[in-house]
């Protein structure tokens, strides 16, 4: 177990204030369809990725850089962080849902492919300067309507879901959680080793939970 100081704090966690907003895309994969109205209720999400120095204050792992996403992270580290973060903080800390996250990526902003609307992803500030060997320092490009930085860009993110793509066709309208069971587990946000590295809101991704990738970091919820 690392000694190393954890960065992030209660306070990171913003208060997205729920509602119900229109879920997938209708000119996206067929995964993100049929574009359905879904309704969540408040929650708390981490402003920033996990970064390697919040994650080597839970377990040692090699980094080069302490303010980059923790990578090569698995969905069952991620679930153990949680656990051990909300040991730390005195309440529950989880990974969102797929519903949650969507809902929070946009920002406000209904049916707009990316979470600053629908400008093309080659606008973003340094796009081209930017993810040549890795991922980039958490919150260094502009946040979104609600504040989350790093929404769509830099590495995959953990949901908690199990994933199925026919899962739009029966998910209930509140609070989405996915389904029962699984062999993959649910992953949202663009990331750095991809062609094209900023992923629309309603993109969906999933691999199974023990794997750990290079791209693959995830951020922190908690209930309002």
């Amino acid at each position: 177990m690392s000694h190393e100081a954890c960065s992030i704090a209660p306070a990171d966690l913003l208060a997205i204030p729920g509602g119900e907003f229109l879920m997938g895309q209708e000119d996206g994969r067929d995964e993100e369809r049929p574009v359905h109205r879904v309704r969540v209720a408040p929650f708390r999400l981490c402003r920033v990725q996990v970064t390697s120095r919040d994650y080597a204050a839970f377990r040692a792992f090699s980094y080069a850089d302490p303010r980059v996403p923790a990578t090569s992270v698995s969905w069952f580290d991620a679930a153990a962080y949680c656990e051990w973060l909300s040991a730390r903080w005195g309440f529950t800390v989880r990974l969102p849902t797929e519903a949650e996250w969507e809902f929070a990526a946009r920002g406000g902003l209904e049916q707009e492919p990316y979470p600053w609307g629908a400008a093309a992803v080659t606008a973003r500030a340094r796009y081209f300067e930017r993810w040549q060997n890795g991922p980039e320092p958490v919150g260094t490009s502009e946040p979104n309507g609600y504040g989350l930085f790093d929404m769509c860009e830099n590495v995959h993110e953990w949901c908690a879901d199990w994933y199925s793509p026919t899962y739009y066709s029966v998910s209930p309208q509140e609070n989405p959680q996915g389904p029962a069971t699984g062999t993959r587990r649910a992953s949202r946000g663009g990331a750095w080793r991809h062609h094209i590295k900023i992923a629309r809101c309603a993109a969906r991704s999933s691999i199974p939970p023990d794997f750990r990738y290079e791209d693959y970091g995830f951020r922190v919820a908690a209930d309002w």
